[in-house]
């Protein structure tokens, strides 16, 4: 057990390590291809406005329990021009479940698949969920792998920063 607290401990500093370099990285004008089948870019994604793009499997729980929070801010910061972008990277044998799982729990963000998972390594999703901010300018604001109870206050605070919600307020 002790083995395992210290293993869980230098992953947690590896992470936030590898994390804060992750930052303010100008990512490629990526395609990817949406759950409809169309295909879009980056560049496009990004023009209203920041995009968070959470990496996930249809086989990852702590996935399926972030998609709960992104629908939520999908639907709450949407009006401030903010994109919610959910790429699944199940297997091309498992991509049929994308699909009934994102129709069951009625999710309304965009959804696109990476089957060979090449756009996850180009992003750095190494674990999943991996979850990125984008600013306007495709620089990666925030980088963040995996996902625990709480996490989504962090992820919403991340948010509004991307959007200068909470300066507003503060200049009032």
């Amino acid at each position: 057990m002790q083995l395992f607290k210290h293993f869980v401990l230098v992953a947690m500093i590896f992470t936030a390590m590898y994390a804060d370099k992750q930052r303010d990285i100008m990512l490629p004008d990526l395609s990817v291809r949406l759950l409809d089948g169309k295909q879009v870019r980056l560049s496009a994604l990004l023009e209203e406005g920041p995009l968070l793009v959470s990496f996930w499997a249809t086989w990852c729980a702590p996935c399926k329990k972030e998609m709960i929070f992104l629908e939520e801010f999908h639907q709450k910061y949407n009006e401030n021009s903010f994109r919610v972008l959910a790429i699944s990277t199940d297997s091309p044998k498992s991509m049929s479940k994308v699909k009934s799982y994102i129709r069951a729990k009625k999710h309304t963000f965009l959804v696109g698949i990476d089957p060979n998972q090449d756009i996850a390594k180009k992003m750095n999703a190494l674990l999943m969920p991996t979850t990125l901010i984008l600013n306007k300018d495709r620089k990666v604001s925030w980088y963040h792998q995996g996902f625990i109870p709480g996490d989504e206050k962090e992820i919403e605070a991340q948010i509004r920063a991307v959007l200068y919600l909470d300066q507003e307020k503060a200049g009032e």
